[in-house]
């Protein structure tokens, strides 16, 4: 009888606490504020998307119209200006630039966390302090340079570019992530009889595989985004999406529609990388827990 009357006692004390959990103002309103703040970040990128199926017309118009016949017309007309040329040199500037920040970034880290030496801390803030330096500042300079030596419009100066850009980045973000690596499981390798290579490896980058591929997807952002080496050392032949996008800006307007099909497609890269990556970045989130 007491075993009963305990039992509903619990139970409604249990239904209790989902109810006033159910029922807390404060948590309805943060979660109502939670999807105003998403949807205010989301409906720029809806709004572009749904221009690119407009007509120039139904774009152009004011106040703006929510109904409309959808086409393909203005993708058809980005791909008729010549989008080809500039979406593959911003891949392969991205890419390329992205696999030498990795294979640069990850040594370097490896050496100033997990084997540090008597001037890490120099070398950790001669990395940070290139990021002082504004872009503005170094763009006469590099500028002169890359002329004298004849590779003005050429994808590689943008590719040397932008893995000088990412690099400091990349180390400072990847040390972190070699930091939470316990010392003891190196020492347990070489114990093992594994070489430090084998030990790297096959332990250590198994383990850091998430902040390696964080810290991939922010070099790939940052250079698929870059405007200002891009719009200063190119022309036509290595011109990139960032650049593109500003043609169609006239002296009599914005061609809206075809703006947006176009950003659309500029970015789809992006948003493809963050999905393949979605799982090595969530698992990043507890990579501390490892300790």
């Amino acid at each position: 009888m007491s075993t009963t009357t305990g039992s509903r006692a619990s139970s409604s004390t249990i239904d209790g606490v989902e109810i006033s959990r159910r029922r807390n103002p404060r948590g309805v309103l943060l979660t109502v504020f939670t999807w105003i703040l998403a949807l205010g970040f989301f409906f720029p990128v809806l709004w572009m998307v749904l221009t690119a199926f407009k007509k120039e017309s139904d774009a152009a118009t004011n106040p703006p119209t929510f109904i409309f016949t959808p086409t393909l017309q203005q993708f058809k007309e980005v791909f008729d200006a010549g989008i080809g040329t500039p979406l593959l040199n911003s891949l392969f500037a991205t890419i390329v630039s992205t696999i030498l920040v990795l294979a640069l970034g990850v040594p370097a880290a490896f050496a100033l966390s997990l084997r540090p030496v008597r001037n890490t801390q120099d070398a950790l803030f001669f990395f940070i302090s290139t990021k002082m330096l504004p872009i503005v500042a170094a763009i006469i300079p590099l500028y002169v340079i890359v002329g004298r030596i004849g590779m003005l419009d050429n994808i590689w100066t943008l590719i040397i570019l932008y893995t000088a850009m990412n690099l400091p980045i990349a180390v400072w973000m990847m040390r972190s992530f070699f930091l939470e690596v316990p010392g003891e499981l190196l020492e347990a390798a070489s114990i093992d009889g594994a070489s430090l290579w084998t030990s790297v490896r096959e332990v250590i980058l198994p383990l850091i595989s998430p902040g390696i591929a964080a810290t991939a997807l922010i070099c790939v952002i940052f250079s698929w985004n870059e405007f200002f080496f891009a719009v200063n050392m190119t022309a036509v032949n290595a011109q990139t999406m960032p650049v593109f996008l500003t043609g169609f800006m006239s002296g009599q307007g914005l061609y809206w529609a075809q703006l947006s099909a176009a950003s659309v497609l500029a970015a789809l890269p992006v948003v493809i990388c963050g999905w393949i990556a979605q799982n090595k970045l969530v698992r990043g989130l507890s990579f501390g827990a490892i300790k």
